[in-house]
């Protein structure tokens, strides 16, 4: 019989939610927020109108993001059920586009433990999309997403997610290895200095995932190195890799929750991560079909 996921909350996850507003854009529209066509960059003082500004567009897409986000969103999608198996940390603001997120979320069927932030300056966390042909130009505000606070873990209620959790995800390797005093950017050094560190349950070795775009992703197990191909792509098929990345981690993860082999995690990842890039944003089908 086919192991399936048990537990809401099993797959937990803690970053910095965004929502991610989608649309054609007009060249004027570029140019007014000096905007290069492919380009991503961190929103400033003459971004703060383009959020409420991309509203004027017909068929304005709202999908949730943020590298976490989607990567909890993938791995709720490649298990099918049940709903609830992974658990999202955050700080969002109470407004439109903090229900909008709120509510895909739920649809998407990813429990969300949100922080509300409390100060009016402060929205929730988007990321403009503006669309021009095969070009997208990002405009990222984290806003409310910066806000998140331990008290908001220290909760009673929201502690007892993290004790109840099997897996914990966060991201971002270069930074890991910065805060540890590893001394270097060399993604195969940090793997390998990032297995080696000590831990609590010394049974059971460390495993050690570095994704690299279109790289192998570097995988170390039992102090072994190994590197693993992605899937081959023809130009043409791909759409958007911006959450490629994300989504290869939600496959690893899905698989990791059903207990599988590292094989196995990885062929999952590479099959969602080759699916993503075939889409606009980090987007599904209705139902997953992997197998």
């Amino acid at each position: 019989m086919e192991k399936q996921v048990e537990g809401e909350g099993m797959l937990l996850g803690m970053g910095n939610p965004l929502l991610d507003v989608a649309a054609v854009v007009t060249k004027e529209f570029l140019d007014k927020y000096e905007l290069l066509p492919d380009n991503a960059i961190l929103a400033d003082a003459k971004h703060k109108d383009i959020f409420e500004d991309m509203h004027q567009f017909t068929e304005v897409e709202f999908t949730p993001g943020g590298a976490t986000q989607n990567t909890l969103r993938t791995a709720q999608w490649m298990t099918g059920s049940p709903e609830f198996a992974t658990l999202f940390f955050g700080c969002i603001a109470k407004d439109r586009h903090g229900d909008i997120m709120t509510k895909a979320m739920k649809e998407g069927s990813v429990k969300t433990v949100y922080q509300i932030n409390g100060s009016n300056s402060e929205p929730t966390g988007t990321c403009a999309v503006c669309i021009t042909g095969n070009n997208r130009s990002l405009v990222a505000n984290l806003a409310s997403a910066n806000c998140f606070t331990k008290a908001h873990l220290d909760d009673k209620a929201n502690w007892a997610h993290v004790e109840r959790a099997k897996l914990v995800y966060t991201a971002e390797a270069e930074a890991f290895s910065e805060a540890q005093g590893f001394g270097t950017k060399d993604v195969k050094e940090i793997a390998l200095k990032a297995a080696s560190l000590p831990k609590h349950n010394s049974k059971r070795s460390r495993t050690v995932v570095i994704t690299q775009g279109a790289e192998p992703t570097i995988i170390v197990e039992g102090g072994k190195l190994t590197e693993y191909a992605i899937i081959p792509i023809e130009k043409e098929k791909i759409v958007d890799t911006n959450g490629a990345g994300d989504a290869f981690v939600g496959g690893y993860l899905s698989q990791l929750m059903l207990e599988r082999s590292t094989e196995q995690c990885v062929r999952a990842a590479n099959y969602v991560a080759n699916l993503i890039i075939q889409r606009h944003g980090c987007t599904f089908t209705e139902k997953c079909v992997y197998e």
